[in-house]
């Protein structure tokens, strides 16, 4: 799975690598994020709560940042293992351009994995629902930013309407996770 992207962030470069580099900031805007607690220089251990389709599970992982190029650049490698409903690996490549003098665009690429149940739910579902996290982590984010640095989030920065074949989508993968957790 590869998912590349960028986003306006509503404040300077400085600014951007700082909260980027901030557990707290972010742990809040990982969803389902329970831990995110540093173990050596530049690595953490990682809990989060992951629901794609009807595939629930809490993943503990770890990540590692290198080539670290402040504050312009780094490099993200993580791995974690969800029990049986399964595992993942990747790596993110994470760039910073200024925009202006408080604004920032952040270039992401990501190569990742996965096995056991959740590669069994179809690439698919899984690179849409790696879409859909990758928007609310977003969306988190920019409000982490407003609250620490007072600064009003752009408009831009929102999530685009939702196509209708989505919200369809979307519906039925909650219909099918009723299903097989027994609560239909």
């Amino acid at each position: 799975m590869n998912l590349i992207g960028q986003e306006t962030l509503p404040v300077t470069q400085a600014q951007a690598w700082e909260a980027l580099n901030n557990t707290e900031m972010l742990k809040a805007a990982i969803s389902g994020c329970e831990a995110l607690t540093p173990i050596g220089e530049h690595e953490y251990e990682a809990l989060v709560a992951v629901s794609i389709g009807p595939v629930k599970a809490k993943f503990k992982g770890k990540l590692r940042l290198s080539d670290l190029q402040p504050p312009n650049s780094y490099q993200l490698a993580f791995e974690g293992s969800g029990g049986a409903a399964g595992h993942g690996k990747g790596q993110a490549q994470v760039r910073l351009e200024a925009q202006g003098p408080a604004q920032t665009l952040l270039h992401y690429e990501v190569q990742a994995s996965v096995g056991g149940k959740i590669a069994q739910i179809g690439s698919r579902l899984v690179d849409m629902a790696a879409q859909k996290m990758a928007g609310d982590f977003f969306a988190a984010f920019n409000a982490a930013l407003q609250a620490r640095y007072g600064v009003a989030v752009a408009v831009e920065a929102a999530a685009p309407p939702r196509s209708r074949f989505q919200r369809l989508l979307d519906w039925y993968l909650g219909w099918l996770g009723r299903i097989f957790t027994g609560k239909l």
